[in-house]
């Protein structure tokens, strides 16, 4: 096996960009998926579970899936929430609580701005384009 380098790991990348591109939201359902493992759980994940079921009925949203999922990897910031939705970076939230999940709903999901204070992670510059 030849030795990985910076240039190999850049031509699989150029190989398989347009399958990483491809992985995106294809149409206008929105993805929230919330982070649900015991440590999620403890730090409130349930109140922002709870406020983005209630909203995405109140606000007639029914362009939205709302997924639990295991720990994302991210114990010190959760509860942790992922969105995708077309036109937006692929984004995750930490430490999103009640009022934090409204302000991703109305900002983000309805009004297309990033939520910046509570993001922990940014799509990589060579991979979204702008």
């Amino acid at each position: 096996m030849e030795k990985l380098t910076v240039k190999t790991l850049q031509k699989l990348r150029a190989e398989h960009k347009e399958d990483m591109e491809n992985r995106g939201v294809q149409d206008d359902t929105i993805h929230i998926t919330i982070g649900m493992g015991t440590c999620g759980i403890a730090a409130g994940a349930k109140e922002a579970l709870n406020m983005f079921l209630g909203e995405a009925y109140t606000r007639k949203m029914d362009n939205i899936v709302i997924r639990q999922t295991g720990c994302m990897g991210l114990c010190h910031a959760e509860p942790t929430v992922e969105v995708k939705m077309k036109s937006m970076p692929d984004t995750l939230y930490g430490r999103v609580d009640g009022e934090i999940a409204k302000k991703i709903i109305s900002s983000h999901l309805l009004g297309g701005r990033l939520v910046s204070e509570y993001i922990f992670d940014y799509p990589a510059g060579d991979i979204y384009k702008e």
